[in-house]
């Protein structure tokens, strides 16, 4: 059996305001650190995780994802080998040393397999994880007047309340409370002691621990961090109305996102106040605060 080992990427800057109070590992993807679910898809192909830096190995990058199917191809392989992304980016390599060689044969790597430079790409892997659940496990409480139409993991201590419309997969730790009579849809994660409120509607996003969207909220495909809290009325737009992919800022650059449906990413602590409104593509740093009507055009501190 091959080792794996994953060489830590660090906190980078592309990805704040993510990374900005968290290393890219602890980044949470589907209720897990990102760390975690990197090696349940390595171990999976066969490859044993070591943190011996030395001897021959497939040497992954922290800001790697490798598709389940990647992996199970590059376990087949012995040779010294490099896996290129799409972008041109080194996600991986077998080789005995933590540097690629230079001269070893290059793989493509697969549609699935990225690297995790930005934010969204979070959202990516989020979605990639939740897209592979395929029954519930529900240790929590659920109303009999709430309506589930795909699969749901629910935490301990967790509750889903009366008039709750659940479409997709949602997965919520402990100690949640989502509703009564709110909206939610795509591939969505909660973090522990989160709380979705009434009138709340959230599609395809992640919600870090300890955050609440407790009223008349909209917000599709986003990041919230921890201990958020969103006033009511707090709107995250994620389509642009000339249909074309969002584009974000990122260390005074304009990026392509690649992505039609995009909204925002929140920092840990951001609190807004009524009726916020966050164009899409727009970042909030943590600590940040919005005033009531406030509207969120470019990012914010």
């Amino acid at each position: 059996m091959m080792k794996a080992i994953i060489i830590d990427a660090g906190s980078p800057e592309s990805c704040q305001p993510v990374t900005s109070t968290r290393s890219l590992a602890a980044c949470p993807v589907a209720n897990m650190p990102l760390i975690e679910a990197q090696k349940l898809s390595i171990q999976g192909a066969g490859f044993e995780l070591s943190n011996v830096n030395s001897g021959t190995a497939l040497y992954v990058n922290g800001d790697a994802w490798l598709s389940k199917s990647m992996c199970v191809v590059v376990a087949k392989i012995s040779e010294p080998v490099t896996i290129i992304a799409a972008d041109g980016s080194v996600l991986a390599w077998i080789g005995d040393k933590a540097e690629s060689v230079p001269e070893a044969r290059v793989i493509p790597a697969d549609d699935g397999s990225f690297r995790i430079r930005y934010p969204w790409d979070l959202l990516r892997v989020n979605e990639i994880l939740l897209h592979d659940i395929t029954s519930s496990r529900i240790d929590g409480e659920v109303s009999p007047a709430a309506h589930i139409d795909g699969f749901i993991q629910l935490g301990q201590g967790s509750k889903i309340l009366s008039g709750v419309y659940i479409e997709g997969v949602l997965v919520a730790g402990k100690n949640c409370k989502i509703g009564p009579n709110c909206y939610v849809r795509g591939y969505t994660s909660l973090g522990d002691n989160c709380h979705i409120g009434h009138a709340v509607e959230v599609k395809n996003s992640l919600v870090m621990q300890g955050s609440s969207i407790g009223h008349l909220s909209y917000i599709g495909d986003s990041i919230i961090g921890e201990r958020v809290n969103l006033g009511a009325g707090t709107i995250t737009a994620n389509f642009r109305h000339d249909g074309l992919n969002h584009r974000s800022v990122v260390q005074k650059k304009v990026v392509d996102t690649g992505r039609r449906k995009f909204g925002s990413v929140i920092g840990d602590h951001v609190h807004t106040g009524i009726h916020t409104s966050i164009y899409p593509g727009r970042k909030l740093w943590p600590n940040a605060v919005t005033m009531p009507g406030a509207v969120v055009s470019r990012d914010g501190q």
